[in-house]
């Protein structure tokens, strides 16, 4: 299988690295574009494929396409690429807000994949999820999905609408967990501790419950009750999280991540 990713950014570098890792594919079929002198000069040395500055012939020989450049360099992109594609191809996409029928249409093929990755990916502990046009054939997405989860996890949709709520879940959650660690932090230095120990306190903490969630069979809510002695310590915290619709607060910033992600969708 020749795969070309175009595109030597994060998320690029992350898939090229993972499908190496996990023996999906070998670097002499690995392609790389990039259209930046500088860091296509900088992946040459690295000995993850063949590195390329612009698009050639080499296009046409990749069984898959990954598009993993910035959503506002789509247009750019498609221009440069069109002549090589051929409509048998898959395309697989990870632009935010770009659309199916987008790259379709300006691409000239119809077997598109469009998928929202996040930043763990980089780790292998990715949440993936993905849908595909019609004419992707039941084989191409099993490929597909194999690739998407030498990065973590997958989960496939058939409504495309679903990526930008996947994009407003698990696309921008990272920065969820991470301003809720920081508050923690903040409030654990607050009480005496040094920044070391707070951040200690905070990262063993989410890690720590994140494993318990995963051992158990027990809901987020069973858990919260679990650890909330009546009368005690949690309870006095959830009930004031309570009172001030913390809960409430929280599912509007994501709901606002949902909205941004449609007008992106839109733009």
């Amino acid at each position: 299988m020749k795969i070309l990713i175009i595109g030597g950014g994060n998320m690029g570098l992350t898939f090229a690295r993972s499908f190496l890792a996990t023996h999906i594919v070998i670097a002499e079929n690995m392609y790389i574009l990039e259209k930046s002198i500088e860091k296509a000069e900088e992946l040459k040395k690295q000995q993850i494929g063949s590195i390329h500055g612009e698009p050639d012939n080499y296009i046409s020989e990749a069984d898959l396409i990954i598009l993993a450049v910035k959503p506002q360099d789509s247009q750019e992109l498609f221009t440069r690429v069109k002549p090589y594609v051929d409509a048998q191809q898959v395309i697989l996409s990870i632009m935010a807000g770009v659309k199916i029928s987008t790259i379709s249409e300006q691409l000239g093929t119809k077997k598109v994949v469009r998928a929202m990755p996040n930043l763990p990916a980089q780790i292998g502990f990715g949440m993936t999820v993905y849908t595909s046009s019609n004419e992707v054939t039941r084989i191409e997405l099993v490929t597909v999905q194999n690739l998407l989860n030498a990065t973590g996890k997958s989960i496939y949709v058939e409504d495309e609408g679903l990526i930008d709520a996947a994009t407003a879940i698990s696309g921008s959650g990272p920065a969820y967990v991470f301003y809720f660690m920081q508050k923690l932090i903040e409030s654990a230095v607050g009480m005496g501790f040094n920044q070391s120990e707070a951040e200690m306190l905070s990262f063993q903490t989410f890690r720590g419950a994140v494993e318990l969630f995963n051992k158990y069979d027990f809901t987020c809510q069973e858990w919260i009750s679990k650890v909330s002695s009546k009368g005690g310590t949690t309870e006095a915290a959830i009930n004031t999280m309570q009172a001030h619709q913390t809960g409430e607060h929280f599912k509007d910033g994501v709901e606002a991540a949902l909205n941004r992600a449609r007008e992106l969708s839109k733009a």
